[in-house]
């Protein structure tokens, strides 16, 4: 690993897991970034928008800038820009909206329904009216593609299984951003300037992190922490490397 100059953070379940800082977390990437490793930082969360997460970040005592962090709703708003939309409908809450303030917005007759964490106001008239939109020719984008989430502790839907859902009822394919998509991976790649066997992904979740970071040409750490689950080290995809946690990592990259 002597040849690594950048590292790509999971948030969640690595650096802190359902609203607590890991012990050492803190400190362990103060540690790499003196010995000037780059550090980017990349969430599959829709509701946060790269302001807020950074903030976020930073209540917890972490040293991040803006320009580190990758939000899925980030993502799939310069995902959505590449396309030149004439219009679109943003199905979410929260900050990450503020990702999207510079499109049209038209919830009559979109070119694209984008699909993020909409909460609450997943109910039966917005599903409905989403649904009927896709139907007219609308086309559809969803944010990320995981099923649940348990990041909180109890398991919630995510947006994911709401876009199952709506592909389905529509018959329309959605095109799924997020991770273990590449796309958000090389985002971060991009941002950073390196080659990709420079830079080395870190997550808790094997389908997510470590696919993402192989389709993306990166090596990956798995961490024990989060939602690490042990039955998924069964299949054919393997991490580069094991940790029981982000204290551990230093020992795995730095090479003195």
């Amino acid at each position: 690993m002597s040849e690594i100059k950048g590292i790509i953070f999971d948030i969640d379940g690595v650096l802190e897991f359902q609203g607590k800082v890991y012990p050492g977390a803190v400190e362990t990437l103060e540690l790499l970034r003196s010995r000037g490793l780059l550090v980017r930082f990349l969430t599959n969360s829709t509701l946060k928008s790269r302001l807020s997460c950074t903030q976020k970040l930073r209540r917890s005592g972490f040293v991040a800038d803006e320009g580190e962090v990758i939000t899925a709703s980030y993502a799939a708003a310069v995902y959505l820009r590449s396309l030149r939309p004439r219009s679109c409908w943003v199905m979410l809450e929260g900050a990450g909206l503020d990702e999207f303030k510079d499109f049209v917005i038209d919830d009559q007759n979109p070119e694209y329904v984008v699909l993020g964490d909409n909460r609450s106001r997943f109910d039966f008239d917005h599903l409905n009216h989403a649904v009927r939109l896709l139907l007219d020719g609308a086309k559809l984008i969803a944010m990320q593609g995981e099923l649940l989430d348990t990041s909180m502790g109890a398991v919630e839907l995510n947006v994911g299984a709401w876009a199952a859902m709506l592909e389905r009822a529509s018959d329309k394919a959605a095109v799924y951003l997020g991770k273990p998509n590449p796309y958000n991976f090389n985002l971060a790649l991009d941002s950073m300037g390196l080659d990709q066997r420079q830079v080395v992904a870190v997550g808790d979740r094997v389908h997510t992190d470590i696919r993402g970071a192989r389709s993306a040409g990166l090596r990956s750490i798995l961490v024990r922490t989060g939602e690490f689950d042990p039955c998924e080290l069964q299949g054919e995809l393997q991490p580069d490397f094991l940790c029981d946690s982000v204290r551990d990592l230093p020992e795995v990259i730095i090479s003195d």
